[in-house]
């Protein structure tokens, strides 16, 4: 059994073509297109990452390094007092409902719990710990199948585990966990969309430059080989990476998905599957878009939509920007992103604690 004090001491140290004018935020800040206003729900969430939304309109929010999950009202105002939730899920990240019940995804493994009030229960805690990249996500797919990610173990390496750098899926009871798909650097977001198709967006590596590798945004298929660790995304092929500079290790492996800018490090991703945004925005992808250290020029710190075309990833636009300003300086990182029961579009911003909404007023 893991040593769970160990992990909560862990926990605790682990601290595009939109037109040019846009509305603002009501502190100025942040800028949305044209007809879409944001505006900041709630301030007293210390690192809130990853979100959900309850069938009652809740808006439930992982604290990593807290390890808990809390939730706000819909109706929340920045005085609010978020509501513990559940408490002492280590690295305790990504969300998902299936009905009233609350799945959180931990460094261990996946945590259910009846929502609101009910006790958290573990539905299996043997997922490979330990590394660079335990922040899991989770998504569940309409048999109640669960999938989540277990991200590298360093920056580059052979796993001393298989099931690092994968996505794992368990049965809606947590039993018969298996490798669903390999050679995932770092799964950092995963989503069903309308269809019930996977994807996920990919957390590429570092040190090899500004410009590489570009961040992925794939589609994840039972028993595909992505790559990792002998190679990366390139247009159209994966490239080998330096430490092996082995094609032979790329052949046979998925085509490279829908790429974006280097070191933008997604986070979680959100399907629009509400009726408030415009047609337009109908099955799309929303991307909450971190930012990364290993930039000389930073990139991300803002929310970016793909659009869909013929079912594949068309392009993408700035959606929220503002986090990163001219002169380089960061006020916050977009975490999590959520669409809420009336088809607003909820903002994490674990810098600043923070939750925002999205609404579109129709002319």
């Amino acid at each position: 059994m893991p040593d769970f004090s160990l992990a909560l001491i862990f926990a605790a140290l682990m601290v595009l073509s939109l037109p040019a004018c846009s509305a603002r935020a009501s502190d100025g800040n942040l800028h949305v297109p044209p007809g879409f206003s944001i505006t900041l729900v709630n301030a007293r969430i210390p690192d809130a990452r990853f979100l959900a939304v309850a069938p009652n309109g809740d808006i439930v929010v992982s604290e990593l390094n807290r390890g808990q999950v809390v939730s706000l009202p819909a109706n929340a105002t920045p005085e609010t007092q978020p509501r513990v939730v559940a408490q002492g899920i280590p690295l305790a990240h990504g969300l998902a409902f299936r009905g009233n019940d609350l799945y959180i995804a931990g460094w261990t493994g996946v945590t259910r719990l009846t929502y609101p009030g009910g006790q958290p229960t573990a539905l299996f805690s043997n997922m490979p710990q330990g590394g660079d990249h335990n922040h899991r996500a989770l998504a569940l797919a309409k048999d109640g199948s669960i999938f989540v990610s277990s991200g590298s173990n360093c920056n580059v390496c052979a796993e001393p585990d298989p099931r690092f750098a994968t996505v794992l899926r368990y049965d809606a009871n947590g039993h018969n966990g298996r490798i669903y798909a390999s050679g995932l650097r770092n799964a950092s977001g995963l989503a069903f969309d309308a269809n019930g198709r996977l994807w996920a967006v990919i957390n590429e590596r570092d040190m090899i430059g500004d410009e590489l590798p570009p961040e992925e945004l794939v589609e994840i298929k039972d028993g595909g080989n992505y790559g990792w660790p002998y190679c990366y995304p390139g247009t159209g092929v994966r490239v080998p990476n330096p430490e092996y500079n082995d094609p032979s290790k790329c052949a046979g492996t998925v085509k490279s998905g829908f790429l974006y800018q280097a070191h933008s490090a997604p986070l979680q991703i959100a399907f629009y599957n509400g009726k408030q945004f415009p047609q337009a925005y109908r099955g799309a992808l929303f991307v909450a878009m971190h930012g990364s250290w290993n930039r000389s020029t930073k990139t991300g710190y803002k929310v970016v939509v793909i659009f869909f075309k013929g079912g594949k990833p068309d392009h993408a636009e700035d959606f929220v920007t503002g986090w990163l300003s001219a002169d380089q300086s960061v006020s916050g990182r977009p975490a999590g992103v959520a669409v809420g029961q009336d088809g607003s579009l909820y903002i994490s911003d674990d810098l600043s604690g923070a939750i925002y909404k999205v609404t579109y007023k129709r002319p």
